[in-house]
């Protein structure tokens, strides 16, 4: 059984929302780490599932909200943690690798020579589907799934996305 290691970084999917969502895995390392530094998504219900004497640490994060803590702050915080022996349990809502930052922080923790490791979780863009029995995918009507971001005003200069291109690339290779 894995449990989490002293001055290590796991980045946790919490899954899509309900608390019996998450991995074996990653409810592992959450029982196990000394530190719970968490995203606002993140159910309170499986915050319980902490060590009692685990420090717990809300980030604060949701998006680009006003008064979400910066993201350089948790890179530092998550350095900080590790160097000082602690194990950290990063507990993202979700999938870390999905629209959660996860390649940030591990691009930060890999720079600092902080080791982590990645326990993904199922991400609500796709959980949320399959709890209201809406399959993304079936193979008479619907061969491919693209996901696109819903942060950026898709009129505004920080969005790159070819809106016309993603909307015609899922059926354009299948007819």
């Amino acid at each position: 059984m894995k449990t989490a290691q002293a001055g290590w970084v796991y980045l946790v999917g919490a899954g899509p929302g309900a608390g019996d969502l998450i991995t074996l895995r990653g409810l592992r390392i959450l029982r196990s780490a000394d530190v719970v530094l968490h995203d606002a998504l993140v159910t309170p219900e499986l915050l319980r599932e902490a060590r009692p004497d685990a420090e717990i640490i809300n980030a604060g994060k949701r998006g680009y909200c006003l008064g979400s803590t910066r993201q350089e702050a948790i890179h530092e915080a998550l350095i900080h943690l590790a160097r000082a022996g602690r194990s950290v349990c990063r507990l993202k809502g979700g999938d870390p690798y999905v629209f959660g930052r996860g390649g940030e922080e591990a691009e930060a923790l890999a720079q600092a020579g902080v080791p982590f490791e990645v326990i993904p979780g199922i991400t609500a863009a796709l959980g949320a589907c399959a709890a209201a029995q809406i399959p993304l995918t079936h193979r008479a009507v619907g061969p491919a799934v693209v996901l696109a971001t819903g942060h950026h005003d898709p009129d505004g200069p920080d969005c790159t996305l070819d809106w016309e291109s993603l909307a015609t690339s899922a059926t354009s290779s299948f007819t």
